[in-house]
């Protein structure tokens, strides 16, 4: 008799088959992180038997959503970081069995995903944290603790000193909460190690992002979107080294002169909502309408590995826990006031790539970025760079709608 477990890797199967089966010139090393998101679905998969043996050694896994939570605080308490970067419709109808149609799709994938264990290494979780970026989550963690316990990180709505101070005793104080669980000190040496492994990863993404500014690009925007996507679910260190390895493959086909396609297709930067784990259906509208995307300033694309910073192990534990502090809070996220961060960001973004045209994608009822659409497009607008802002959700449903838009869009850049 088949389990749920074995119908959702039957989806994701299909899913991927898909998007990625009619792509040509793939890197080799492409292979590593294809089979990853196919173990992933697996119950029997290498990384959940690797996170068995982890518990089984007394550690903990911790579920985390959004970028804000820091995961060198996890690491070096000896814990297994998963990050909930779930797009699946599939587990959205038991979400709304208990939360309200009518809010961000996001929110209610990850529900569904942990109260399904959907990938079934979410079996394993511990706990999850949760942070305080937007009102649908605030109130979304209060009900998940019914279900898993969940601790909330209060994020400042302002980046100011005092919001900044504020931000530190929240990290101070997952600190605390890490080591309550772990039952053991995190050790100076300790956070310095998860720093840097942290900070390797992170690296090794900003490298392969860096390649996509060549023309052709090396890769395709689908491939550095699966990625990306996956990067929070594996070991970090292997993660980085396969990463690295890509990035080396990649490098010699620039050398070549090979790339994906022909010199001079458009080039496209998708920005907005954050895109987690199958939220691949704009990727391959504009892939299969003859233009690419070399950039994607969302959550799970260049805001994840900005601002990579060397950690030190001078002036102690406490001096770390700011830098640390200080990295996350400088990122761009439509949740703060002002909020003109991502406007810089896609600035620098658009002539770094070569940008020909941005798609916005917003998130139904994604209110922050939503209304951030207003700033990003009066830049685009004076710059003379084309920009389409797509509202969508999880759904097959607007599909055509969408192709129909964006082949229009595609062409207004071709002329």
């Amino acid at each position: 008799m088949k389990s749920p477990s074995d119908n959702y890797l039957k989806i994701y199967k299909e899913k991927h088959e898909e998007v990625y089966g009619n792509q040509n010139n793939r890197p080799k090393a492409i292979t590593y992180f294809e089979n990853l998101t196919f173990d992933l679905f697996d119950p029997k998969g290498y990384r959940r038997k690797e996170i068995e043996k982890h518990k089984e050694m007394g550690g903990k896994v911790v579920a985390t959503f959004c970028l804000f939570v820091p995961e060198e605080v996890i690491i070096a308490s000896g814990s297994i970081c998963l990050k909930l970067d779930a797009a699946f419709s599939f587990t959205i109808p038991e979400a709304e069995t208990i939360i309200p149609r009518e809010i961000c799709p996001m929110i209610k994938s990850f529900w569904g995903a942990l109260v399904l264990k959907v990938p079934p290494i979410l079996e394993l979780v511990d706990f999850a944290i949760g942070e305080t970026s937007c009102d649908g989550k605030k109130k979304t963690w209060e009900l998940l603790n019914d279900f898993i316990p969940t601790y909330v990180m209060e994020l400042p709505q302002k980046k100011y000193q005092i919001n900044r101070d504020l931000w530190l005793r929240e990290v101070f104080q997952l600190k605390e909460k890490m080591e309550a669980e772990m039952g053991k000190k995190i050790t100076l040496e300790k956070l310095a190690h998860a720093i840097d492994v942290v900070n390797e990863k992170r690296k090794a993404l900003a490298r392969l992002q860096s390649l996509r500014a060549a023309d052709p690009p090396p890769i395709s925007g689908r491939d550095t979107a699966l990625i990306f996507q996956i990067a929070p679910f594996d070991d970090p260190e292997r993660f980085t080294q396969q990463v690295n390895k890509l990035c080396d493959e990649l490098e010699g086909e620039i050398e070549k002169r090979k790339g994906i396609g022909e010199p001079k297709k458009p080039r496209i930067m998708i920005t907005g909502s954050p895109m987690g784990l199958l939220d691949w259906k704009l990727h391959h509208i504009i892939e299969n309408n003859g233009a690419i995307v070399v950039c994607e300033d969302t959550c799970q694309g260049s805001r994840y590995f900005l601002e990579p910073w060397v950690g030190s192990d001078s002036g102690g534990v406490l001096r770390l826990l700011r830098l640390i502090a200080d990295r996350y809070l400088n990122l761009p996220c439509p949740c703060f006031t002002p909020g003109y961060c991502s406007v810089i960001q896609v600035k620098e973004s658009t002539k770094e790539y070569k940008i020909d045209g941005v798609i916005y994608y917003v998130l139904q009822f994604c209110h922050g970025f939503n209304i951030e659409y207003h700033k990003i497009e009066k830049f685009l607008n004076e710059a003379g760079i084309p920009v389409l802002k797509i509202q969508t959700d999880y759904s097959e449903e607007d599909t055509e709608q969408l192709r129909t838009r964006i082949e229009a869009f595609l062409e207004r850049i071709k002329q």
